[in-house]
């Protein structure tokens, strides 16, 4: 019989559904050497208990620290808004739990510090759900960019655009407030484009950025003659040089009217190029120098035929997949981690380079100028 691993998961929003989502369906698809037991979920608001019965959580509770002191737990989920992560993580490692944190793993790099050695110390699995990593053609870029497909990378594209902010009444929410979301597109969505740069390319240098607030003051909701100032960036641009001398272009942004979730980054290198879009996760795109000439150009690859990463557990060849199996595919690979007492990915490290690389970019667009990932200041 297999060994059940019970689940705590703090936050019952947006996250939390999708986390939810990925907890029940994943020993549907995948033989894992471990069972996941939803235990107990937690949360502030007062549906709590309606989302605990939808989501097939077998208890409920308000109190987050009730979570992390019960014995009976053994992976504690976070799910929160940012400015919670780092108090939450640090009580979990202290508890022997093992953790999957939401991005961007903390506000600082010091928190993120404190994280990660607070999980090794615990000789816990730890992993920060940059969740993009795990689609099928991100696995396939990462595969044709190691196996020297495209030769010496010279440059980084990365953009992430949406747009639901983008009318002026939108009302204000946590996102828009720094003290608990530490910045805006740069680290909300910044993260996910910055975690793929460094998994696909190499480690950043040094960055140079500039980010701006279109709409500066907003509504509280229900509350239209009551304003807040919106203290995170709606969007920001930023150039980077890697340790390994590729470039690199990013753009993200909240307020580009007719993007709802616009994930994109291409890859160029001395002998070929890939490019992908979240908005065609299916599809991966890719030209090498090695083509006749006569039929050169960029090939469209489906990425949906059981040769292709975790593709085999779902659906017959040409049934596509969803957003929704990342999540999925990153519980799967968690468990998995746990129940063989191999490496977690991507870890706490990782979320701690991240934080690292999205400080230096917030530091630039202050400083305008040229800032040496993990310090606060550094010139061209």
């Amino acid at each position: 019989m297999k060994r059940a691993l019970n689940v705590g998961l703090i936050g019952h929003k947006f996250m939390g559904r999708a986390h939810s989502h990925a907890l029940r369906v994943v020993t549907m698809f995948f033989d894992l050497d471990v069972v996941p037991v939803m235990k107990v979920i937690c949360g502030i608001e007062d549906d709590l208990e309606e989302a605990a019965r939808r989501y097939g959580w077998q208890a409920f509770t308000h109190s987050w620290e009730e979570v992390v002191n019960n014995p009976e737990i053994d992976i504690v989920d976070i799910a929160t808004p940012g400015n919670t992560h780092w108090q939450i993580a640090l009580a979990a490692a202290q508890q022997g739990k093992h953790i999957l944190c939401e991005k961007p793993l903390a506000l600082t790099p010091h928190e993120a510090k404190e994280m990660y050695d607070a999980a090794e110390e615990a000789h816990v699995k730890h992993v920060v759900n940059f969740n993009y990593r795990r689609l099928p053609a991100v696995a396939l870029a990462k595969r044709i960019i190691d196996d020297g497909q495209l030769g010496t990378i010279y440059h980084f594209r990365g953009t992430y655009q949406q747009d639901w902010p983008l009318d002026p009444n939108f009302p204000f929410i946590w996102r828009m407030d720094k003290t608990i979301a530490g910045a805006g597109s740069m680290a909300d969505k910044g993260s996910h484009v910055v975690d793929l740069a460094r998994y696909l390319v190499g480690e950043f240098e040094k960055v140079a950025c500039s980010s701006a607030i279109f709409v500066k003051e907003r509504s509280l909701p229900d509350q239209i003659h009551s304003r807040r100032q919106v203290t995170t960036d709606d969007a920001a641009v930023f150039i980077a040089r890697f340790q390994n001398g590729t470039l690199g272009v990013f753009e993200t942004s909240r307020m580009s009217a007719g993007h709802k979730n616009a994930l994109a980054f291409e890859v160029n290198g001395s002998k070929g190029s890939v490019v992908f879009d979240l908005e065609r996760l299916n599809e991966l795109k890719l030209y090498t120098t090695s083509y006749p000439k006569d039929t050169s150009g960029f090939r469209t690859i489906m990425v949906t035929e059981p040769c292709h990463q975790y593709v085999r557990s779902w659906w017959p060849p040409g049934h596509v997949l969803g957003w929704e199996h990342t999540f999925v595919h990153q519980y799967y690979e968690f468990l998995q981690a746990i129940a063989r007492d191999s490496a977690s990915s991507p870890s706490f490290y990782d979320g701690l380079r991240n934080q690292e690389v999205l400080a230096a970019i917030e530091a630039a667009a202050v400083e305008k100028c040229w800032v040496r990932v993990g310090q606060s200041r550094g010139d061209a």
